[in-house]
């Protein structure tokens, strides 16, 4: 027996989600009635979506720029999405705007980890295993690659933890927002270049 789900309900989870009307009521009877399960549901619906849209050609997007303490550090970032009609919407540019707020801040030196040269990995690897010199043999691979895999994750943009989270129990990357967008859209999106400016350096 389906659950009758009331249009005000519908209403409410369109709202929080953005989702269309028929996807929340199939969501809100799915879920029982029960809103947060149904908010839940759509959410991994959306991310599931958005990872089969990955593959898509993002050609579109938006280039911004970010000018930070009295002009002394300054970003200029591309991110690019499928179509124009996206590119222009409020939610896409506050998450350009965002990232290059963030980049200000932290500082990243790299999109992702495919970007970091070989050379420099190694370099990085060879100061790990001298600091590791005195663990024990068993643990010191893992030892290095603990600290190699943290040091690459603080300078690669989509690992770092968002710094508008940074006070938060469970922080998202800056990956985890990128998706979170992408699902919320319905459109592949992906941060494609940026470079940070700093007076005298």
């Amino acid at each position: 027996m389906s659950t009758t789900i009331p249009a005000k309900l519908v209403k409410e989870l369109r709202e929080k989600t953005g989702a269309g009307m028929m996807d929340c009521k199939k969501a809100l009877e799915e879920a029982g009635g029960d809103l947060e399960a149904a908010v839940a549901a759509l959410r991994t619906k959306g991310l599931a979506d958005a990872a089969k849209r990955a593959g898509r050609a993002a050609n579109e997007g938006l280039v911004d720029s970010y000018i930070h303490a009295g002009g002394r550090v300054g970003v200029l970032i591309e991110v690019n999405c499928e179509t124009d009609f996206v590119a222009r919407t409020d939610q896409f540019r506050d998450f350009v705007h965002d990232v290059a707020l963030h980049i200000a801040a932290l500082k990243p030196r790299f999109v992702s980890k495919d970007e970091v040269p070989e050379d420099y990995v190694a370099a990085e690897r060879a100061i790990y295993e001298s600091q590791a010199a005195d663990i024990p043999e068993h643990a010191r691979e893992r030892a290095i690659e603990g600290k190699l895999a943290k040091h690459l994750a603080s300078i690669c943009l989509l690992d770092q933890e968002y710094v508008r989270d940074q006070n938060e129990k469970k922080p998202r990357t800056i990956e985890d927002l990128r998706a979170e967008v992408a699902a919320g859209l319905g459109e592949n999106v992906t941060i494609r270049r940026f470079s940070l400016f700093e007076l005298g350096q």
